[in-house]
């Protein structure tokens, strides 16, 4: 059977890694830190929110091992704000299955002591250019899964798939405990809390399972240059990021406020801020003597959090890749090898990439019509109106992008997700209209809006 190194033990790469020695390759895994460094030195990478199609490739792989212990995601609790102050919609959804965040340094950690009892090769050491010379000379494939800026920069631009060509927002991330695991306005479901600002950026709070195994909330910051959110950029310690965080929250999610006010950090490396370009880079990277080695996860398509799409991404990339590798059987892995890998890979997903860029733009008429027709929604138990069909149907594209997100660019399109939930689209949007309109009455009355689940 080929020998395959996979370089980097993140997300993607440990999951690769298990993927092909369960298929019989001959797999080492390079990682830059040991179990215990993951646990006691590292930072979170991100949130590393996982829908369904996601983790049922890690239950394949019997890798997911934190189901009855780690807060379930159960949907999107919405609220949308055109600008500061001006609570203009909500959306309250419900995955037709949950979702899981998982701290991954436990992940990572976990996943690495595995696959070395499993027979498999770890070897821990930083690889450097050099190094991976040397690694490629003796494997048959090489992938790249390692987020260090020498390694990435071997892989190029790829023009055609990417829309950006600068950070997006300016991120921020602090991952606390101490507060409850349900919303004070919403107890009857544990969702993601996502606070939009058409002129600000976003904020949202994800149950997320720490590396203390503790059930906790990831706050994630995402600011647009110069607005109000954008105001991490010279934290330099936990503790000012979490209370620069309280301090955001107090100013522009004071419906937020008194819940989240007494959050403690989970640890000390529990936080990150920073900004990177979402892109997306050519799957083949040539060293300096010419061989050639494959991109994978991040290092291949870094994609902005807004969307939770990046750890979800990794796994679906994961998962094709290796599908391609077996089917290769004893062939080379080539050039022309790894572009058409890459091509099935974005045959199948590119809705990721289109869904995630969506939700960094204003949104679309198309867009704006679906949030009309679902206004009402709840999400609570036994709630299966056409209002909640459609909020649900938004909240299981994220697990699944290609569903809904056509939708999202054609305004035609939208009206017949709005026609096959109500059998017409004139009397829900006309409904909807007028129900919002009354919230925004309200509030230019000084009271509150009365939005469902506030």
């Amino acid at each position: 059977m080929p020998k395959i190194a996979v370089v980097g033990a993140g997300q993607a790469g440990c999951l690769a890694a298990h993927a092909l020695h369960r298929r019989g390759f001959e797999v080492t895994l390079y990682t830059d830190k040991t179990p215990d460094d993951f646990l006691t030195k590292a930072r979170p990478t991100g949130t590393a929110a996982r829908f369904d199609m996601a983790l049922e490739f890690e239950r394949q792989l019997e890798l997911e091992r934190w189901w009855d212990l780690a807060p379930h995601g159960e949907g999107v609790h919405l609220t949308f704000c055109p600008t500061i102050g001006n609570q203009l919609v909500t959306l309250l959804g419900h995955m037709t299955r949950d979702f899981l965040a998982i701290d991954v340094r436990l992940q990572s950690a976990t996943w690495i002591e595995m696959l070395d009892r499993s027979g498999a090769k770890v070897e821990v050491e930083n690889v450097t250019v050099e190094r991976l010379e040397e690694i490629a000379s003796r494997n048959d494939l090489t992938m790249v899964a390692a987020g260090g800026r020498e390694l990435r920069d071997l892989f190029p631009r790829d023009e055609q798939r990417s829309s950006y060509s600068k950070p997006q927002r300016y991120l921020a991330m602090v991952n606390v405990t101490g507060i409850p695991m349900r919303l004070p306005y919403a107890p009857w479901f544990c969702p993601v809390k996502f606070n939009f600002y058409g002129t600000a950026g976003e904020m949202f709070w994800v149950p997320w399972y720490s590396k203390g195994r503790q059930q906790a909330w990831s706050l994630v910051f995402e600011g647009k240059e110069g607005g109000p959110i954008d105001r991490f950029r010279e934290v330099r310690t936990a503790e000012r990021c979490l209370q620069t965080a309280l301090e955001v929250i107090r100013e522009l999610a004071p419906w937020d406020y008194e819940w989240v006010r007494g959050a403690e950090l989970c640890d000390e490396n529990a936080w990150l801020v920073g900004a990177f370009t979402p892109e997306v880079r050519k799957v083949v990277g040539t060293l300096p003597s010419g061989r050639d080695v494959m991109a994978l996860g991040d290092t291949a398509q870094s994609l902005d959090p807004i969307g939770g799409q990046g750890a979800n991404n990794g796994n679906k990339m994961a998962r094709v890749f290796v599908d391609q590798i077996v089917e290769r059987g004893e062939r080379p892995f080539d050039r022309q090898w790894m572009e058409s890998a890459m091509d099935a890979f974005w045959q199948r997903h590119r809705w990721i990439e289109i869904f995630n860029n969506t939700l960094l733009e204003p949104i679309t008429k198309a867009g704006q019509l679906i949030l009309i027709a679902q206004y009402g929604s709840t999400a609570k138990p036994g709630e299966m109106g056409p209002r909640q069909k459609i909020a649900n149907r938004f909240i299981d594209n994220f697990n699944e992008p290609s569903d809904l997100t056509p939708a999202f660019q054609d305004a035609g399109k939208a009206k017949a997700v709005i026609r096959e939930a109500f059998g017409s689209t004139f009397g829900p949007l006309m409904a909807g209209r007028l129900a919002i309109g009354r919230a925004q009455l309200r509030q230019k009355l000084g009271r509150r809006p009365g939005h469902p689940g506030t």
